[in-house]
């Protein structure tokens, strides 16, 4: 069956599930942590990826209340197994997720000043590279505009993505300028949501006794530019997002052609295995009637930036030093700032 809608060549149409075999699975118990050898035979723990331990989801096990490690400690055993003569610390973690194992830590790669620790693995350290990644990005944004430019990432057009949109965009309403990260995002249908938050403008403003500034109205809204970063895994809704960014003349649009499959779903075909199969449903076309858009193209950028791989990997993002870069100039040259409270009426004339 799968096979047989390949060949309608279109995106969201897809089999899976059913009667099938599925294998046992074991999970590591993982740190949070990049962790590796060291010519001693312990292992160095080179970085700590930081979390919000207070987010089940996000709790990072080296950070937690009490364990005191920082990176560049060594851990020297495992629930008093030694790890030097392991070829891999993982073989002693196997089966240890959300298990407390005792760590033997030391600031040096001996047995001689050592303390024990207790800590409780993970199962997915994905949610800590994710946190650790957006964080970076908010920090390189804002060192490079000396604090003037907010960034948001949007992972998905769902549930996750519209709160990560929320949880980053409105603590960000006194930056002066916004650079949004559609790059990755898997889809969903909320993008007309985040569309018409950033759209925004200025209907007139209002102000309160003893205020020095005013609010615009509608409010929550960031007033000056913005631009948008884009990619090959930017799909579905997440091609849907960008084509009206684009079409709204919210800003310029950064990075790679998006994925190009914007024919919906709207749910299964019933099977008796328990298997589904999604069929496409709905498409799109353009306002005036005159073309379909988006499907087996994607949405171009107004500014083509292709990250290097290899330089992405080792901190250089290209099209994010790009996004910079045209947020910087235009606010160089449309500085734009909430309008001033006008003078007060003199009653006395």
């Amino acid at each position: 069956i799968g096979e047989m809608i390949g060949e309608l060549n279109i995106g969201h149409a897809y089999v899976g599930g059913g009667d099938q075999n599925a294998p046992e699975r074991i999970k590591l118990g993982l740190l949070g942590a990049q962790i590796s050898r060291h010519p001693s035979g312990y292992f160095k723990i080179d970085k700590i990826l930081k979390g919000e331990n207070w987010n089940p989801a996000l709790r990072s096990p080296l950070t937690e209340v009490g364990v005191n490690v920082i990176e560049g400690d060594f851990i020297i055993a495992i629930n008093n197994q030694s790890v030097k003569n392991v070829n891999d610390i993982y073989k002693l973690l196997t089966n240890k997720a959300t298990v407390p194992v005792e760590l033997t830590i030391s600031s040096k790669p001996d047995e001689l000043n050592t303390r024990k620790v207790v800590v409780t693995p993970i199962d997915d350290e994905n949610p800590l590279y994710y946190f650790d990644w957006v964080q970076d990005n908010i920090k390189k944004v804002s060192d490079a505009t000396n604090g003037e430019v907010g960034y948001v990432h949007i992972p998905d057009m769902g549930v996750e993505g519209l709160n990560e949109f929320v949880k980053y965009f409105y603590p960000q309403l006194n930056k002066k300028a916004l650079i949004v990260d559609d790059r990755g995002n898997g889809g969903g249908n909320v993008s007309p949501m985040i569309a018409e938050r950033l759209k925004r403008q200025i209907a007139f403003m209002g102000m309160a006794r003893n205020q020095i500034e005013g609010e615009p109205t509608p409010n929550q809204m960031i007033l000056g530019p913005k631009v948008l970063l884009i990619n090959q895994y930017s799909a579905s809704d997440g091609d849907l997002f960008p084509y009206q960014f684009k079409k709204y003349g919210i800003g310029k649009v950064i990075g790679v052609r998006t994925w190009g499959g914007v024919v919906g779903i709207r749910g299964s075909l019933p099977f008796i295995d328990g298997g589904y199969l999604m069929k496409p449903e709905f498409g799109h076309y353009a306002a005036d009637g005159k073309s379909w858009i988006i499907e087996g193209y994607g949405v171009d950028p107004d500014i083509e930036i292709d990250n290097d791989p290899y330089k992405e990997f080792m901190g250089e993002d290209q099209q994010l030093n790009k996004a910079i870069e045209v947020i910087l100039d235009e606010l160089k040259k449309n500085p734009v700032e909430k309008p001033a409270i006008p003078p007060f009426p003199d009653k006395t004339k």
